[in-house]
């Protein structure tokens, strides 16, 4: 077991924004079960903003009590990510901070990252330049389905196979893709009748009749089509004596939407009563599973990975009628926690124009996987017959709801994953300490996708300052026209990429009472690891009347 630096930034975490998502979710869910459930004896966080650590510590504190040693690495400290030796990003950017980490060595920590949605193109890229990135056999990326790490496969191997007919390489580096599910807080999800009761007055459903609950974004496109969920669902409401509820806890992004998406629905299942709740709701969030019998999600979109409501619903102890689709394969057991209804989809090769259209920003991404999911069937049948299964049966809706809810206390609850993440890390230090150096060591400066500006443009220039470049003195140049130049607003805005006030007043003390000196000569006591931001310095002094080069060349070339 090993510990890692979490990366923090509000936006991966917060669930109180008008736009909840699933990955928000899941981060809020992720930080607060590795406070209680982490094996180490300090934490320590990964402040990636210019929020104050108090602040984020305060926000982590109103999830759950941290009772250990905080550690907050800032933003730019990689030495403090090797410190800990590795780091937790919740999203897939492992191949990014590759990059970055050459500041610190590739073997001075190891990077972690997660997958979510994986069909944005910024992910597909994203993906891809694992393969172009300075990734290491100590990095890992975590798919949290065994869906999703397949289709990577699928990406990487078609990558592998464009750079061997492209530019004949012989060997790509293996991509560590290690399949951890999402977890949970199980006890966050406990059916309580006293919320029953208050849900049911509030909704005005008798005790008696059945709810069948769908907690998740109300998008066709985006999320999934709700018809097919109605028109089982009305199957199953004319095969049956149960008067059937349908309660939709989500959110839309505006009105206009909303009456759409809703209006539409009912229309495919008026033998069903229909209620909507709002569920972004701090309180909805974690009550709303109370009112209800069954749960029921029919994916049937690419940009689902995982899934977390089937889980949440495992958690609550409630039977699930679920697609057979991605992650949901892995949480609900067929038979066991609920049922799977079979999906269908067109045979590979047959969306290429889909593809196409989306690549050249013909179709936005919200069209592209609702059109995909247009060609996503779901035995409607097989739906209804589960449906109506578990409505004629209380006893095995209390069987199925008690074994889901052991599964997820047991499999998927925090408690159990974090160990895993913590074993993964721990295997990872191990292949790293035991690795020799990589070959290569090459300064950020040589990333060949973000060049050293200095060293892309570097023909833009007449000269170039050099260790034999002449610098003096001009004439006013002194340590309080330095100080008014830097306060400057004109020029402050880029203080955090100058050397610090002393090393800048330092040079002109060095030049006052001088002719001239080289630059070599000027920089002689800087140390070494501060020389090249003071260097360039200089020419900030130029800019600004403080210093003047003598210029090598008397005449600019035509």
């Amino acid at each position: 077991m090993t510990n890692a630096a979490i990366f923090m930034h509000p936006n991966a975490y917060d669930t109180s924004g008008a736009a909840l998502m699933g990955r928000h979710s899941a981060g809020e869910s992720f930080v607060k079960g590795f406070i209680q459930h982490a094996a180490v004896d300090r934490f320590a966080f990964w402040n990636a903003t210019s929020t104050p650590n108090a602040t984020l510590e305060t926000a982590l504190k109103a999830l759950t009590p941290i009772k250990r040693p905080v550690d907050w690495i800032a933003r730019d400290d990689r030495a403090g990510l090797s410190r800990t030796g590795a780091v937790f990003l919740p999203v897939p950017s492992v191949g990014q901070e590759a990059w970055s980490r050459r500041f610190a060595g590739p073997k001075a920590y190891s990077i972690t990252g997660v997958t979510h949605t994986t069909c944005t193109h910024r992910i597909l890229d994203t993906v891809a330049q694992l393969v172009l990135s300075p990734t290491q056999p100590w990095d890992a990326l975590i798919c949290t389905s065994r869906a999703v790490t397949a289709s990577l496969e699928v990406e990487l191997e078609s990558l592998d196979a464009f750079l061997r007919e492209r530019v004949g390489a012989t060997r790509t580096p293996p991509i560590r893709l290690e399949t951890i599910p999402l977890g949970l807080n199980t006890q966050d999800f406990s059916l309580e009748p006293k919320q029953r009761k208050a849900w049911r007055e509030r909704l005005n459903i008798p005790e008696t009749d059945i709810v069948v609950l769908y907690v998740g974004r109300f998008s066709a496109n985006a999320k999934m089509n709700p018809i097919p969920m109605a028109m089982a669902l009305e199957q199953a409401a004319k095969r049956t004596q149960q008067k059937i509820h349908w309660v939709q806890s989500g959110w839309s992004p505006n009105d206009a939407a909303d009456k759409a998406y809703h209006d539409s629905t009912r229309a495919y299942c008026p033998s069903v009563q229909y209620h909507v709740v709002d569920g972004r709701l701090p309180d909805t969030r974690f009550t709303i599973w109370s009112v209800a019998d069954i749960f029921f999600s029919l994916s049937d979109n690419i940009q689902e990975t995982f899934g977390l409501t089937p889980l949440e619903a495992m958690a609550a102890g409630l039977p699930s009628v679920v697609s057979d689709w991605d992650g949901y394969k892995d949480t609900v057991r067929h038979g066991v926690d609920g049922f799977r209804v079979s999906t269908y989809a067109p045979r590979p090769g047959l969306g290429g124009d889909l593809a196409y259209r989306y690549e050249n920003n013909w179709t936005r991404y919200e069209t592209y996987v609702g059109a995909t999911s247009q060609f996503t069937a779901i035995d409607l049948d097989e739906a209804a017959q589960a449906l109506l299964d578990l409505i004629e049966n209380p006893t095995l809706r209390a069987h199925m709801g008690a074994t889901a809810r052991k599964r997820a206390q047991a499999v998927f609850d925090w408690k159990a994953v974090i160990p895993t993440y913590q074993a993964l890390w721990g295997e990872l230090a191990a292949i790293r300490a035991a690795a020799r150096a990589p070959a290569s060591t090459r300064a950020q400066s040589e990333n060949p996708w973000r060049l050293d500006p200095f060293q892309m443009f570097a023909n833009y220039p007449t000269e170039h300052l050099l260790p034999n470049t002449i610098i003096s003195l001009a004439p006013g140049g002194t340590n309080a026209a330095l100080k008014a130049v830097m306060k400057s607003p004109l020029v402050a805005y880029a203080t955090s990429f100058f050397p610090a006030a002393h090393e800048l007043e330092t040079l002109v003390f060095r030049l006052t009472g001088a002719r001239q000196m080289r630059v070599s000569e000027l920089l002689s006591d800087v140390p070494a690891a501060r020389r090249g931001r003071v260097e360039r310095a200089i020419l900030t002094l130029a800019k600004y009347g403080v210093v003047k080069i003598h210029a090598r060349s008397l005449s600019i070339p035509q």
